[in-house]
Protein backbone atom coordinates (compact mmCIF):
# COMPACT_ATOMS: atom_id res chain seq x y z
CA UNK A 1 0.00 0.00 0.00
CA UNK A 2 1.46 3.22 -1.00
CA UNK A 3 0.55 6.31 1.57
CA UNK A 4 1.70 9.57 0.56
CA UNK A 5 1.06 12.74 3.45
CA UNK A 6 0.62 16.23 2.87
CA UNK A 7 2.99 18.61 5.10
CA UNK A 8 6.08 18.41 6.64
CA UNK A 9 5.84 19.67 9.95
CA UNK A 10 6.06 17.83 13.47
CA UNK A 11 2.50 16.46 13.26
CA UNK A 12 3.10 15.29 9.59
CA UNK A 13 6.06 13.41 10.73
CA UNK A 14 4.72 11.84 13.94
CA UNK A 15 1.69 10.52 11.80
CA UNK A 16 4.48 9.12 9.26
CA UNK A 17 6.39 7.46 12.50
CA UNK A 18 3.38 5.61 13.23
CA UNK A 19 2.30 4.44 9.52
CA UNK A 20 5.78 2.93 9.11
CA UNK A 21 4.55 0.40 12.25
CA UNK A 22 1.86 -0.76 9.95
CA UNK A 23 3.43 -3.86 7.57
CA UNK A 24 1.31 -3.34 4.56
CA UNK A 25 2.68 0.26 4.01
CA UNK A 26 4.96 -0.51 1.24
CA UNK A 27 6.01 3.50 0.74
CA UNK A 28 5.44 6.29 2.55
CA UNK A 29 5.84 9.46 0.37
CA UNK A 30 5.53 13.56 2.38
CA UNK A 31 4.58 16.30 -0.02
CA UNK A 32 7.10 18.45 0.99
CA UNK A 33 8.45 16.93 3.76
CA UNK A 34 11.53 17.92 5.78
CA UNK A 35 14.98 16.64 6.71
CA UNK A 36 14.08 14.88 9.10
CA UNK A 37 10.93 13.11 7.76
CA UNK A 38 13.59 12.24 4.85
CA UNK A 39 14.54 9.59 7.47
CA UNK A 40 11.40 7.72 7.62
CA UNK A 41 9.72 8.79 4.16
CA UNK A 42 10.36 10.12 0.56
CA UNK A 43 10.31 14.11 0.35
CA UNK A 44 8.52 15.00 -2.36
CA UNK A 45 9.30 18.66 -3.33
CA UNK A 46 5.44 19.43 -3.94
CA UNK A 47 4.49 22.65 -1.69
CA UNK A 48 1.16 21.35 0.61
CA UNK A 49 -0.68 24.39 -1.00
CA UNK A 50 -0.27 23.19 -4.48
CA UNK A 51 -3.67 21.20 -5.07
CA UNK A 52 -3.10 20.75 -8.90
CA UNK A 53 0.48 18.86 -8.08
CA UNK A 54 -0.07 16.64 -5.29
CA UNK A 55 -3.47 15.23 -7.33
CA UNK A 56 -0.99 14.68 -10.21
CA UNK A 57 1.46 13.11 -8.06
CA UNK A 58 -1.10 10.95 -6.31
CA UNK A 59 -2.52 9.55 -9.97
CA UNK A 60 1.48 9.45 -11.57
CA UNK A 61 2.16 7.49 -8.19
CA UNK A 62 -0.74 5.05 -7.39
CA UNK A 63 -1.29 6.33 -4.23
CA UNK A 64 -3.85 4.08 -2.48
CA UNK A 65 -4.42 6.43 0.28
CA UNK A 66 -3.31 9.84 1.53
CA UNK A 67 -3.38 11.56 5.24
CA UNK A 68 -3.83 15.93 4.72
CA UNK A 69 -2.98 17.10 7.96
CA UNK A 70 -2.27 20.98 7.60
CA UNK A 71 -4.96 23.88 7.61
CA UNK A 72 -3.81 25.34 4.21
CA UNK A 73 -4.44 22.61 1.81
CA UNK A 74 -7.20 21.37 3.81
CA UNK A 75 -9.12 24.32 3.35
CA UNK A 76 -7.88 25.12 -0.17
CA UNK A 77 -9.85 21.47 -1.17
CA UNK A 78 -7.26 19.07 -1.38
CA UNK A 79 -9.00 15.84 0.71
CA UNK A 80 -11.82 16.58 -2.04
CA UNK A 81 -9.67 16.97 -5.19
CA UNK A 82 -8.08 13.24 -4.08
CA UNK A 83 -11.50 11.66 -3.15
CA UNK A 84 -12.79 13.13 -6.75
CA UNK A 85 -9.80 10.79 -8.31
CA UNK A 86 -10.54 7.97 -6.35
CA UNK A 87 -7.88 8.84 -3.57
CA UNK A 88 -9.32 8.13 0.12
CA UNK A 89 -7.96 10.39 2.74
CA UNK A 90 -7.91 11.22 6.05
CA UNK A 91 -9.23 14.59 7.13
CA UNK A 92 -11.80 16.76 6.36
CA UNK A 93 -13.37 18.09 3.38
CA UNK A 94 -13.00 21.99 1.96
CA UNK A 95 -16.29 22.70 3.73
CA UNK A 96 -15.51 21.37 7.29
CA UNK A 97 -12.12 22.08 7.36
CA UNK A 98 -12.91 26.33 6.82
CA UNK A 99 -14.02 25.69 10.73
CA UNK A 100 -10.39 25.90 11.61
CA UNK A 101 -9.23 27.86 8.25
CA UNK A 102 -11.09 30.98 9.56
CA UNK A 103 -11.90 32.33 12.36
CA UNK A 104 -14.46 34.66 11.31
CA UNK A 105 -16.39 31.76 10.50
CA UNK A 106 -15.26 30.22 13.64
CA UNK A 107 -16.94 32.72 15.74
CA UNK A 108 -19.91 33.27 13.91
CA UNK A 109 -20.90 29.38 13.87
CA UNK A 110 -20.54 29.52 17.94
CA UNK A 111 -22.61 32.62 18.01
CA UNK A 112 -25.48 31.56 15.60
CA UNK A 113 -25.27 28.48 17.58
CA UNK A 114 -25.10 29.71 21.27
CA UNK A 115 -22.14 28.06 21.69
CA UNK A 116 -19.78 30.04 24.23
CA UNK A 117 -17.09 31.80 23.19
CA UNK A 118 -15.43 35.17 23.97
CA UNK A 119 -17.03 38.58 22.78
CA UNK A 120 -15.71 39.34 19.13
CA UNK A 121 -16.20 42.12 16.45
CA UNK A 122 -14.80 41.63 12.79
CA UNK A 123 -14.13 44.74 10.71
CA UNK A 124 -13.50 45.24 7.03
CA UNK A 125 -11.27 48.10 7.71
CA UNK A 126 -8.00 49.19 10.03
CA UNK A 127 -9.74 52.52 10.33
CA UNK A 128 -13.08 50.92 11.98
CA UNK A 129 -11.11 48.77 14.06
CA UNK A 130 -8.96 51.50 15.39
CA UNK A 131 -11.86 53.06 16.59
CA UNK A 132 -13.29 50.52 18.29
CA UNK A 133 -10.19 49.69 20.12
CA UNK A 134 -10.46 53.42 22.37
CA UNK A 135 -14.05 51.93 23.55
CA UNK A 136 -13.08 48.34 23.68
CA UNK A 137 -13.30 46.61 27.15
CA UNK A 138 -9.78 45.74 28.49
CA UNK A 139 -8.58 43.17 28.23
CA UNK A 140 -8.79 43.18 24.31
CA UNK A 141 -7.37 40.23 22.47
CA UNK A 142 -6.39 41.25 18.44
Amino acid sequence: MKIMVVGGGGREHAIIKKLKENTDITEIFALPGNGGISKDATCVAIGAKDIDGIVAFAKENAIDFAVVAPDDPLVLGCVDALNEIGIPCFGPKANAAIIEGSKVFSKNLMKKYNIPTARYEVFESPADALEYIKTAPIPTVI
